[in-house]
């Protein structure tokens, strides 16, 4: 087989990196081979975003070599990246929302005549254009494009600046499924023409195992496996991540094996602990986000609400724990009214876990007990004589959760804002799922964690289901709801538009429902239905 003729192979060998006494990376090496989909693997602080700072020159490595085509390259700076033909499409964009397709690319040249001529560059534009792989209009405005073709969008970038190896950071984490599929399967293309090589780093299995042709494992600042992928399977690599010699809590490995488990079936006769009739929410800007939403959720049941970042999820959350005002509609906690008022969900048990909890749930110059405190501080152990904080019951409860939620380093007296973000999770659970549960919010819970971090995450929601909870789960990671959900509701454009068994789910569908091409929830859906007799 003869050597792609434009895709760049990249060798590293021997990486090392610190930040003083931490060692970020060890004697790592890595060959991505010319014209292949390389993945790369890892839990948070494996070492991934250190090695591939490395290769686009946001930060030099102190020890080893990279070589690019065949011969020994220095990297010190992006300019030095762009010149060999190394370029990276970032996780969250990096687009210029109120300027047009044609504007964005022109802007990724860096350097620009002081006078633009159009008619040239519009030709020139339309040209590369017509042979691409897959095309956007170029007087098209970036505000107006949707999540996958933003991303197409970054990848045209890199494509336009004549890269020969593209390096993806968490390339499908806001597109639905088929825009993901799309996108990775244009990817392959690409590769396998000869025209680029790709690097991407990935959480998901699935993506591995379908598109990329070899497989690096990172762990510690440590290689632990490199494999093709035809020769290895998503339960060796999961080892491989975590360790398979290091002793984990059983939760956490039954709860990546969640979804060969059999759990208990929802009891459909079961008290409906969560009810919303024909809610409205207005954003920021008063305009509607959430529009005339209704559902319910049963106790033991987990429903997932899916849908792509921005279609009123954020405003429901946030009128389900007290945060939003509910312009419109009613909502129930076991057949009683709910104004989501810091008394009602003491009153009703309803818990929370929101996303991105260290700027959501927790002050993050007070400690770890403090932070645990929050919910009942003025209430009985940790109150006395009236009004006294008992801070020795309060350090007492908080040693006490921190065992049982696992939260390291086992401190209570340290600041919640320097630990890692599973931790951080693992304290906001400990105080949410501390005592019993009938109502639980969880808002996107494991985003940004490390694998063993989202295992153990999954297994205490999966508990507090299984103990009678009623579970509202808002996600934008599909794998996370097909895996914990009892049922499913897609969301699009502030409606809820399409209702599934999560057993009987189909991503096709899901995807063209998360897209907005469909209908709002039909009638005669079993859910309509339920809604329905409610009301009525």
């Amino acid at each position: 087989m003869s050597t792609p003729s434009h895709a760049l192979g990249v060798d590293v060998h021997n990486a090392g990196k610190s930040f003083g006494a931490f060692r970020a990376l060890d004697n790592v090496s890595i060959t991505v081979r010319p014209g292949t989909v390389h993945a790369l693997l890892g839990e948070n602080g494996a070492g991934k975003s250190t090695l591939v700072k490395g290769l686009v020159g946001y930060g030099l490595l102190d020890e080893g070599q990279i070589s690019a085509g065949g011969r020994e390259v220095r990297i010190a700076s992006p300019r030095d990246a762009q010149a060999l033909g190394i370029g990276m499409v970032y996780q969250h964009f990096t687009l210029a929302s109120g300027l047009s397709v044609e504007e964005n690319l022109l802007l990724a040249r860096g350097r620009l005549p002081w006078k633009i001529q159009w008619k040239e560059e519009r030709s020139a534009l339309e040209a590369f254009m017509q042979s691409m792989p897959f095309r956007l209009p170029l007087d098209a405005p970036v505000s107006g494009l949707a999540a996958g073709e933003k991303q197409k969008l970054e990848i045209l970038k890199q494509l336009y600046l004549k890269q020969r190896f593209l390096i993806l950071d968490e390339p499908t984490s806001v597109l639905t499924p088929q825009e993901a599929d799309e996108v990775l399967g244009l990817m392959r293309d690409l590769t396998a023409r000869g025209e680029l090589t790709v690097l991407m780093i990935t959480h998901k299995f699935r993506e591995v195992m379908a598109y990329a042709d070899d497989v690096t494992v990172l762990r510690k600042g440590r290689q632990v496996g490199t494999s093709a992928v035809s020769a290895t399977n998503r339960d060796a690599l999961a080892s491989l991540m975590m360790g398979a010699a290091e002793t984990r809590d059983t939760a956490v490995m039954d709860a990546f094996n969640a979804e060969r488990v059999a759990r208990k079936p929802v009891d459909p006769a079961a008290r409906i602990r969560l009810t919303m009739r024909n809610i409205s929410i207005d954003d920021d800007r008063g305009h509607a986000a959430v529009k005339g939403a209704s559902l319910e959720v049963r106790s033991g049941e987990i429903l997932g609400i899916a849908g792509v970042s921005g279609n009123g999820q954020k405003e429901l959350v946030e009128a389900l724990v007290g945060q939003r005002r509910v312009r419109t509609g009613e909502m129930e906690i076991a057949g009683d009214a709910y104004h989501a008022t810091r008394e009602e969900m003491t009153q009703r048990r309803v818990f929370a876990i929101p996303e991105e909890p260290l700027k959501n749930a927790c002050v993050a110059s007070m400690s770890v007990a403090q932070n645990l405190a929050l919910r009942d501080f003025d209430r009985t152990p940790l109150r006395r004589g009236g009004w006294r904080l008992d801070r020795r019951a309060m350090r007492e409860r908080a040693a006490h959760l921190i065992d049982d939620f696992n939260v390291r380093p086992p401190l209570p007296e340290r600041a919640i804002g320097t630990l890692s973000g599973g931790n951080v999770q693992r304290a906001v659970l400990a105080r949410e799922l501390g005592q019993p549960v009938d109502v639980l919010i969880v808002a996107n819970p494991v985003f940004g964690l490390d694998f063993a971090s989202v295992a153990d995450i999954h297994a205490r929601i999966m508990a507090a289901r299984d103990a009678g909870a009623a579970v509202l789960l808002v996600s934008e990671d599909l794998d996370e709801l097909l895996e914990l959900a009892d049922r499913i509701v897609v969301i699009a454009e502030g409606e809820l538009v399409y209702e599934t068994a999560a057993a009987n789910a189909e991503r096709a569908t899901l995807g063209h429902y998360m897209a907005g091409h469909g209908d709002s929830m039909a009638q005669g859906t079993p859910a309509a239905e339920a809604l329905k007799e409610v009301i009525e």
